[in-house]
């Protein structure tokens, strides 16, 4: 199954990663491990079965439950991501557990309506007769989520899961310990523990899962586990959506206020200190923007983290030393504008802005994933759309232009998850907007409606009485008649 790069790929986004097992899952007996996993599945499989989540009672009490432990335990999580990443309590609430919260009013408000049966026009050769489609649960989703933000990334497919009437396994990310034993510990609490369980463990905990047959996977990870957990998926046929990041390009035009554009490029950059897959990966710098654009960068990082950032209680540090070795290894691949400074024993690095970045640079390999964001100069706006689409296509492209043709020739001629304009990272803050990759950015989309397309089936009903009997055209034996009218109307 390739445990070593389940190990990191399946908990979270960014290059491999291997987890040193402790002593006591070392010596755990992987038959026994399996008859656990196997068991969990079981008993949520039996509660499907009885119909158990299938009322939308039931699956409202659930919702509200899960508002209750997000805003009951919001200080028992924000230790635990202090803990894991060094998040402030105001990012954990903005990038979190209000996300979350968000989530679940705005599925409560309109779940009705999206559950409600649809009416589909019948055909004229099949009149008398009703047609519609009406939405029913998969069954077992298995949620694998990653530790960059391991409450919301956790809980927002949750919402749609249950909302959609379905039982849930949770596999949090051993990366972010403290999270992943906080929602172990209190979603039994809150929800139905017979339709959602939260199963902790390593790699082996991870494979053991996916050899299990589920009705849905939703894994958040990078492209290399994501082709692990699909192909553990295939032997099922279990459908996937696979949220898999990329390398976020944010393009800023000639006349666009820089200082401005500036301001919400670092926002979004440094947000969480660079670990989040919508994250601008790195400028192009359109003209001759680029030395003045990285400037404002510059200041606007002053502005919001102070001259010394390690001091700041606004920014977080990166996930664990491996992660922080691979990010200081990319700091050469350009100049430093600023930043550039870290500390191994704190696991912090300074929000870092390079230039004169060789396209071909490590730091332009692969996702980023951290706060190092490279500034590149390209001559026009041609050979802007060319770079991005040389590359795979990314979860989000980013643009700060003043011109209305740059904005339609980029959703023309651009491939990607989201588009945003003058603003990056918010667009996984609207429900109603469908959150998801394409192509080496992922499959299938979720959030708000599109939660609950992703969890249930839309199943076609067709409603025919027997009298009278107007199918009889198409019986044989096949008259002239018969054969006219057939051509008339089919």
């Amino acid at each position: 199954m390739g445990q070593e790069l389940l190990a990191d790929g399946a908990q979270g986004l960014g290059a491999a990663e291997t987890k040193t097992e402790t002593k006591a899952e070392t010596k755990t007996d992987t038959k026994a491990e399996t008859e656990d996993v196997t068991g969990t599945v079981g008993r949520l499989r039996a509660t499907f079965d009885a119909g158990r989540t299938r009322p939308t009672a039931w699956r409202r009490r659930q919702l509200r439950a899960l508002r209750a432990l997000l805003t009951e335990q919001a200080p028992v999580f924000a230790e635990a991501l202090a803990a894991d990443l060094g998040k402030s309590p105001v990012e954990t609430h903005t990038s979190e557990l209000g996300l979350v919260v968000n989530e679940i009013d705005h599925t409560l408000r309109h779940l009705e309506r999206w559950l409600r049966p649809r009416r589909v026009a019948v055909p004229v050769p099949m009149l008398p007769a009703r047609a519609r489609t009406v939405r029913e649960p998969l069954g077992v989703v298995l949620v694998i989520s990653p530790w960059n933000y391991p409450v919301m990334l956790a809980l927002a497919p949750m919402v749609g899961a249950l909302a959609a009437g379905n039982c849930v396994v949770l596999k949090p990310s051993e990366l972010a310990p403290a999270t992943s034993a906080a929602l172990a510990r209190l979603l039994p609490r809150y929800l139905d523990p017979d339709a959602v369980a939260v199963v902790e463990g390593a790699a082996e905990r991870t494979t053991r899962l996916l050899e299990q047959r589920f009705d849905h996977i939703l894994y958040t990870g990078n492209g290399t586990v994501g082709r692990i957990v699909m192909t553990a998926a295939a032997r099922h046929l279990t459908p996937v959506t696979l949220e898999l990041g990329g390398k976020c390009p944010a393009l800023v035009e000639p006349g666009t206020d820089l200082a401005a554009a500036a301001r919400r490029i670092a926002w979004g950059k440094f947000l969480n200190a660079g670990q989040s897959c919508t994250a601008p990966d790195y400028v192009l710098a359109i003209g001759g923007t680029a030395g003045p654009l990285a400037d404002h960068i510059a200041d606007a990082i002053t502005s919001m983290y102070g001259a010394d950032p390690a001091r700041s209680p606004d920014y977080g540090r990166i996930v664990n030393e491996r992660h922080f070795d691979r990010l200081t290894a990319l700091l050469g691949d350009g100049r430093v504008v600023t930043g550039g400074t870290h500390d191994r024993a704190s696991r912090y690095l300074a929000p870092t802005v390079l230039a004169d970045v060789d396209p071909a640079a490590p730091v332009m390999d692969g996702e980023i994933f951290g706060p190092v964001l490279p500034v590149l100069s390209v001559p026009d706006l041609d050979s802007a759309i060319a770079f991005v689409n040389a590359r795979p296509k990314p979860l989000a492209v980013y643009a700060f232009t003043p011109h209305r043709r740059t904005r339609r020739r980029l959703l023309a001629e651009t491939s990607s998850g989201a588009v945003g304009f003058g603003l990056p990272n918010a667009h996984i803050t609207m429900p109603g907007l469908p959150f998801g990759g394409v192509g080496e950015s992922g499959i299938g989309s979720y959030h708000g409606r599109y939660s609950i397309e992703a969890f249930s089936h839309t199943k076609a009903v067709l409603d025919k009485p027997l009298l009278p009997d107007t199918v009889r055209a198409v019986y044989p034996p096949f008259t002239a008649a018969k054969e006219r009218l057939i051509r008339r109307f089919m």
